[in-house]
């Protein structure tokens, strides 16, 4: 969500965090609290909590109904009903200098394997130079490729799970999910991007929870 400032406006803040699903109805009572009440609206990217003070707050949630909608006497509760169901996701992060990948239910990681892999960076230099280290980085970017492939065919094959979330860098975990290793699980259902930092084991652990919760997106109110 952007908010949209006129010049010499000082931009709105906005912050993001995760709520698992059966924190959400204490979550929402602590924002009308705080903000002078708050009514519900569902927008096509969520469901937002309008504060009286101008304040808002985008809830979403961690994967689509599926034909399994939550349940509840509002839209509020039906959301948090959602996001507290124990689906099972596979987790594939990965940046140039390492990887986690894991299957994780209800916050909790079930199965998980992290380790570092290096790959140069860019170089400013020029000539063949250039050349050499464009031939080295795209070697050691592939054998990452292939390595996180290898070692998250291991850890998916005993779990069962009905998501993908892939991390960290788009473009490697593209091409990690499209290796042959990995053919069954690119057909599933992928969830939205975590941009997360290097994904060590602490890493992982925090993007199982917040992969299974809301997303929440708060805008505070105008000066």
């Amino acid at each position: 969500m952007t908010a949209q400032n006129s010049p010499g406006v000082r931009p709105l803040s906005v912050r993001t965090a995760f709520v698992p699903g059966n924190r959400v109805a204490g979550w929402a009572e602590r924002f009308g609290a705080s903000h002078g009440g708050y009514r519900l609206s569902d927008d096509d990217d969520g469901l937002r909590l309008v504060a009286g003070d101008g304040a808002s707050a985008l809830l979403q949630a961690p994967w689509p109904a599926d034909g399994r909608p939550g349940r509840g006497a509002d839209a509020l509760e039906r959301l948090a009903s959602l996001a507290a169901q124990p689906r099972r996701l596979g987790l594939l992060l990965v940046r140039r200098g390492g990887y986690g990948i894991g299957v994780a239910a209800e916050g909790d990681l079930l199965a998980s394997k992290a380790g570092t892999r290096y790959v140069q960076g860019r170089t400013a230099a020029g000539g063949q130079s250039q050349q050499r280290f464009a031939r080295r980085r795209s070697n050691q970017a592939d054998a990452l490729v292939e390595a996180v492939a290898q070692q998250a065919a291991e850890v998916f094959g005993p779990e069962a799970f009905e998501y993908v979330v892939p991390g960290g860098d788009r473009a490697l975990a593209d091409l990690v999910l499209g290796h042959p290793a990995l053919r069954d699980y690119a057909r599933l259902p992928r969830l939205p991007y975590l941009d997360v930092s290097d994904p060590r084991l602490a890493v992982l652990r925090k993007a199982a929870a917040d992969a299974c919760s809301v997303k929440v997106q708060v805008t505070d109110a105008p000066p």
